[in-house]
Formats: C-alpha cells, structure tokens, sequence
C-alpha cells in the first residue's frame, strides 16, 4: 500500500458537488449547515461533505473523530428531511456503549441547537446491539428467539470448552496420542499424566477458545478449516485438531440453547440472506456510520456493507469485500485509525480490512484525512510521531531480509504524523502549552524508586490547582495497576488525592463474587470457609468494622449462635453476627429467585451494582429454568465467576468516572485508549512487556517451540487474507510473533497520546519479570523505543542526581 496514495486528501467537490450550484436544502438550515462545516477542522469538514458513496476517513489520535463524526450525521439527517418525504434512518455504529452514548448526545444537540430538527432520523448502536436489534425482529429467518436462549462469553476454563475438549479427545484418541508424544517420548508414566493434564486443561482450552473466535466471526465453518488443514504439513494437523475441537463447541451451544456474541452477528446475517428481509432492513437505512473501524471483523463489515447498500444482494461473503466497498451505491462511512488497533491479538479484529477498505477508496478518490489533532502539546505530538518513524524504520530492518511479506504487515504503523492544528482553530486551547518540559523521562534505580519519582512529581502537579487539571497512571497490565495503587495509597491519602483504581473498581465481577460468597455461606452456615469469605465481603462493602475475621470463623456456631454461658460479643462482632443471621433467616423465608435481589440490597450496592445484579440474577434464573435449587444457582454463579468475562451494566458515563479533574486514576493502557488527560504517567516500560517475548511456557515444550494457538490463528488469518499459501508452522510462530511485537508498540503510542500537556515516561533498571511476583527485582532492558527518545530528546531525560524528595 503506497503511503502516498494513501494518505491522499479527498477533493472537496467530489463529495459535496451541489456547492457550486442551488442547495436543496432551505436557506435557513443551508446557512446552519454551514455554520457547523466552518467550525470543523479540514479534515472534518470532509467528513460534513458527505453526499452519498463510500468515504473512509483516516483520524490521528485527537483529531476529533467523534465531533466530526456527530456534525457529519447531523448534516446528513438535515439533508435526508429535505430530499426526501421517506423514513429512512442514518444508522451510526461504534464499538462500546459508552462511546455509542457520546457519539449520540453530540448529534442530539447538533440537531437541537443548531439545525433547529428533532432529535430523531438516526440510531446509534454497537455492532453487537445492531445485529441483535435486527435478529431479534426477525427471530423466524435468525432462528434466535431471546426468551429461549443465554448469552455467554466464554473463556477457556468455560465448561462447554472443557467438554469440547474431552469429547474430541475420546473421538480422536490416535491424534491425541501423537500430541502426547511430542517431539520425543519415553513413556515414562510421571511425565505422561503431566503431559496429559497439560493437554486437557492448558493446551487444547487455549487452541479452541482461539480459534472459535478467529473462526466464528469471519463467518469460518468447521468444514472449512478441515479444508484448509488439507494445505498444511505440519506434524499434528493443527487447524485439523481445532476444526473438531470448534464442531464439538457448536454442538454442545445449540444443543443447550447458549449463544455468544458471534452468534449475534451471524443470525443478523442469516437475515439478510432473504430477500424481503433485506429490504426491509436495508428500506429503513439511507446510510450508515461507522467509527472505530479498525477493531471491526469480517463478519462485522459485511453486516454493514449489506445494511448500506442500495443494490440488489449478490450472496456476498468476506472474498468479496473489497469489491463491494467501492460500488457508488454503497452509502458508507467508515472512520477509524490503524495505528490505534490494539485489539487484534486477543479479538478477532484485525485492521487489515480497514486498511483495504482504505485503498479502496483512495482508487476512486473517496479517501479524506484528519491528521491535524489539538489535544497534546507540540512536543508530545513531536514524541509519537519520533516513536512511530522510529518502530517503523526497527521493523522494517528485521523484517526487510530478502523474505518478502505482505505490504501491509511491513511495519507496525502506517505513516501517517500528527499534525498540530492551525492558528485560529475552532477548539478551546488547542495543543496546550506544556507543563515542565511536556515530556520527561526517568530511569530510576527500581520500582520502588520509580514509586518515589512518581509520587514526587504528581504531589508537584496536584499542589497548584488539582481542580483545573486530570491525570492518569497507565499501566500494561492489571498486576502492575493493583501494585501501585498499594504503593500511592498512604501517599494520596496524605496530600488528599483522589485515587481512583479502574482495575479495582471495574472488577464489577465483584457483584457475582460477592453474591457467590454470601449465597455459599447461606447454604453452608457453619463452614468457616464460606464464612469468611462472607464477612470479607460485608467488611469491603464497609457494612461492618474490620476486625479479626479469622477469630470470627474459626468456630462459626459461637459466632452465629453463642450460648448463654459464652463471653459476650464486643459490639462489632455482634452486629457482624446480626448481619449474618439475618441472611439466614432470609435464605429460610424468601424463594430462591429473589435471594440475588435481596443480597444486592443487604450489600448496599448503587444503582449500576443493582442494575448488574439484576442482570445476573435473570442470567441465574434463565440457566437454572427447570430445576431450580440452591447447588444449581451455586453451580451457575461458580461458572459465570470463574469462566466467564460477565460485564457490568454502566448507569454513569464511563469517561466522566475515568478522566475527572482533581483525581490520579490507574488504568491500563488498552482501557484507556478514547480518553485523555492533562498529565499521563507511563512507568515500567520495559522491553519484555512491551513489546514483551513471544515464549513457549516450559509445561508445554514438548510439543514444539511454538503453541498451538497462536500457530492456528496465524493460518487462519493468511487464509482470510488471500495469501498464496497457508504458512507452515515456523512461518506461522513468526508471523504470529511480528502481530504481537506491532500491536505492543501501537498500544505505546496509544499511551502517548493520551496525554495532553505532560507525559511522564519510566524504565527502571531493575524491575519484577514476572508481576505476580513483584518482589522479584532483577535487571530488565527498557522498551527498545525508550533509549532512542532519550537521545532524541536529550532535553527531556530528567537528571535524578539533582532531584529531591518533597518535604
């Protein structure tokens, strides 16, 4: 893909061809309309010229993607109320609900306040509610009927993945026999039962979870991966093993009425597949807008391009993408960045499509930018744009040595810079003055020194005026998150600083933890195990005092029920004592169904917890319908808190709970790309997190110096790609290898560029190789791009030698 091409802005007249003669809209709301475009940037105002035909907008991190994107629907509706007398609706699709919820308020007002229209002739959906929205009116061609069936999201300690596994191995014991070979063998019974529990619980969970997803949402039968384990050599069949691993999963959903979310999707599809239906469907729609494009999956964008194209359907499948997505009649509008997908690696998302649609359009002149982004000062952009020139220019020297590749796996970016904007630019404060030297690098002498540097410099910051101001700590996992929020505790607490724990507090999890605990001590009352993690639960939720738990369990009948020759109870222990009967009490007296609503209440929750409780008080019942009993909702809350990612239900924008003034938040580096504030913290950059090591974990090397899984998704992704052949397994661990290194440096930059007025960047000498293990301190070598800014920008690296701590 020519970069040159590529970035190739779209004539304006091309896209809004009426300006040189009478618009059809009125003169009033034609003067309105050109309010909106000349507050945009150029690259926005792009994206207002939309008449009609496919557009791709490429965004840089801060361009105001969602601001154009809600000014460009807004004109669009004003637009479609003058040209036609019909009800046709602008569909706008994104990725999260919260994004679905800000992308809708922006257009409401732009309707309200400045078009003077009603609010209405456009929906906002997730890709994931579109689908459900349209399988659900047609719950007779999508052969989903809601009240029937469980939405699950599956990990790979799922038990339908765990019976997945054991039914193909008692199918196929001769190719399991092989797997438990290995490379070599000696049939010594110690080291087979290791290998086998290996295989079972490890190995073969983690090849099915992959490539269920990899293979479900690009629309990837079973048969189909049989198919193409035909064009493989390697040793154990791989995609051959992970075609029956996929069947017995499919088996085992519909045969208990559980779908998952690709299912969704695929029933939309099956909808459309008939003729009256898609007029129907498609009769409603005069367009549709998608932002976040690059995190969309095949199956995902041949759902759009059939809901926006105003042509007879020609049985088109992912083969033909490309050639559908530049057709005139197809009404769609894709917005995304590829430098910012840091999903593909773990989703089946992959940017390629996005990249392709990009080219596409650029052929025809459809391709328009937004590289000028406003949010960071100059020398933040000036950092990202270094980082990506200078990855890029890394990656192509590996990978540049005489074996060719595809051109758009070449590098980890495509070249596109952050521009600032220009002066008299439409938003408040653009590229804001620096704060320090807009960029600081530190290497401290260790974590605990970094603790020190870090607390130092947010004390300095939130002492001028905490209130004007926001800032983040972005970490690249969980562990790194839960180990500085015990670190930075005393000290915020000391200097009164809001510390908010996203790792922590996101855990909505806890809500069927914390019903699992206190239901499991309500069925066994006199385990001291359930019983203490029943009264942790009641201390976290502050319902009783903290105090010696393990005293309280120890002997539970004393506790619930001391006798009248006991010693009496301090008052904390009596009202913790208090609290405890009367869930018993309420586990003899209310049904079972509204045990879950009632311990919600008993643990205090807000409006979101109760909501999310609700959520999973209807999952339970659903699962349980027909034999209702305790150990059946213990069995299905122990499921969902063990094997499944069961999301809570949002009642606050989650960007507001993130990104609020006059508090430090911890988050990780993937949940926080969409925000940003005024100072971002990256400690720990080290290079065997980011951009980390591909290994083979020591249990399961003696399979191969390779896993199974990550050999499966690269073939599988060649074949989606139309590659030539379907590479073998060395070729497959590599190309797997260069995905994971490019999306690790993409989500650095993601990181970056979240910052608006400083960005605080560390590498200790030593750290943890391990974070489960944080004590653990040993030497460890930056993140490669770390150096190469510190010689960049040599003004930036921050002498420790002459620095104190605060009084």
């Amino acid at each position: 893909m020519s970069n040159t091409n590529f970035t190739a802005a779209v004539p304006p007249e091309s896209l809004h061809p009426e300006l040189s003669e009478r618009s059809p809209v009125s003169s009033l709301r034609a003067e309105a309309i050109a309010r909106i475009r000349n507050s945009l940037r150029p690259g926005q105002q792009q994206m207002a010229d939309w008449q009609s035909g496919p557009l791709a907008i490429s965004a840089v991190p801060g361009a105001g993607k969602s601001t154009g994107m809600a000014a460009a629907a807004a004109i669009a509706i004003a637009r479609q109320y003058e040209r036609s007398s019909s009800r046709r609706q602008l569909v706008v699709v994104t990725f999260t609900r919260s994004a679905a919820a800000n992308i809708k308020a922006k257009i409401r007002k732009f309707l309200r306040d400045d078009l003077s229209l009603p609010q209405t002739g456009f929906f906002v959906y997730t890709l994931h509610g579109l689908a459900l929205n349209i399988a659900s009116r047609h719950s007779d061609l999508s052969g989903l009927q809601l009240e029937n069936v469980t939405l699950i999201t599956p990990t790979q300690s799922h038990r339908f993945i765990r019976t997945a596994v054991e039914q193909w191995i008692a199918n196929n014991p001769g190719i399991y026999l092989r797997l438990l070979e290995g490379h070599q063998f000696d049939g010594e019974d110690t080291e087979r039962l290791r290998r086998q529990s290996v295989l079972r619980t490890e190995v073969l969970p983690e090849l099915a979870n992959t490539v269920i997803h990899e293979a479900k949402s690009s629309g990837i039968s079973p048969e189909k991966l049989r198919e193409w384990s035909k064009q493989t050599t390697d040793e154990y069949a791989i995609l051959s093993i992970a075609a029956g691993l996929y069947e017995q999963y499919q088996y085992l959903m519909r045969s208990r009425d559980f779908i998952d979310y690709d299912d969704m999707i695929l029933a939309a599809l099956r909808v459309l597949e008939n003729d009256s239906a898609r007029r129907i469907e498609q009769n409603q729609v005069f367009a549709v807008f998608e932002d976040e494009a690059q995190d969309s999956s095949p199956l995902q964008t041949q759902l759009l391009e059939i809901l926006a194209s105003n042509r007879e359907y020609e049985g088109m499948n992912t083969d033909a993408i490309n050639r559908v997505s530049t057709h005139s009649s197809l009404n769609l509008v894709r917005v995304g960045d590829p430098n910012q997908a840091i999903n593909s690696t773990f989703t089946p998302a992959d940017p390629i499509y996005f990249r392709q649609f990009c080219e596409e359009c650029d052929r025809i002149k459809r391709l328009a930018t937004m590289d000028q982004a406003g949010r960071s000062t100059r020398i933040i952009i000036e950092a990202a744009n270094f980082a990506l020139k200078w990855i890029n220019k890394q990656s192509s020297a590996t990978i540049n040595n005489g074996q060719k590749t595809p051109d758009n796996r070449q590098v980890p970016f495509r070249l596109q810079t952050i521009r600032p904007v220009e002066v008299g630019d439409p938003q408040n404060n653009p590229n804001p003055a620096p704060v320090g030297r807009g960029l600081e690098l530190y290497t401290p002498r260790d974590i605990h020194h970094t603790v020190e540097l870090l607390s130092q410099r947010v004390i300095e910051l939130f002492s001028k005026d905490p209130t004007q101001n926001s800032a983040a700590i972005l970490v690249r996992e969980n562990r790194q998150g839960q180990w500085l929020a015990e670190a930075l505790t005393p000290v915020c607490k000391e200097h009164k600083i809001t510390l908010y724990d996203v790792g922590e507090r996101d855990r909505r999890s806890h809500v069927p933890q914390e019903i699992l605990a206190l239901l499991q001590f309500c069925d066994r009352p006199h385990s001291p195990d359930y019983l203490k993690a029943a009264l942790e639960a009641l201390v976290q939720r502050q319902l009783i005092p903290t105090q010696d738990l393990n005293a309280l369990a120890s002997l539970p009948e004393e506790f619930l029920y001391p006798g009248p020759l006991a010693a009496p109870q301090p008052e904390a222990v009596q009202k913790a004592a208090r609290l405890c009967r009367n869930l018993l009490r309420a586990r003899l007296e209310l049904p079972l169904y509204q045990l879950i609503s009632f311990l919600a209440l008993t643990l205090n929750y807000d409006q979101a917890e109760l909501a999310t409780a609700d959520k999973l008080a209807e999952r339970v019942n659903q699962q349980i319908a027909g034999n209702s009993s305790m150990g059946g909702i213990l069995s299905a809350l122990s499921e969902i808190v063990s094997s499944e990612r069961f999301e809570p239900v949002e009642t606050e924008d989650s960007e507001e709970r993130y990104t609020r003034s006059d508090q430090l938040t911890i988050i990780t580096m993937h949940k926080a790309k969409g925000l940003d504030w005024d100072y971002v913290f990256l400690p720990f950059l080290h290079e065997n997190l980011i951009p980390g090591r591909f290994w083979v974990p020591p249990q399961s090397q003696f399979l191969g110096d390779f896993t199974l899984s990550e050999v499966a998704r690269a073939q599988i992704r060649a074949a989606l790609h139309g590659e030539s052949a379907i590479p073998d397994v060395t070729q497959a661990w590599e190309q797997a290898k260069h995905l994971k290194i490019s999306e690790e440096y993409r989500l650095l930059y993601v990181a970056m560029t979240r910052a608006k007025r400083l960005v605080w960047m560390s590498a200790a000498q030593k750290a943890p190789f391990t974070w489960s293990k944080p004590d653990n301190l040993q030497e460890q070598a930056p993140c490669p791009v770390f150096p190469a800014l510190k010689r960049q920008f040599p003004e930036c690296v921050m002498n420790l030698a002459v620095m104190t701590k605060p009084a």
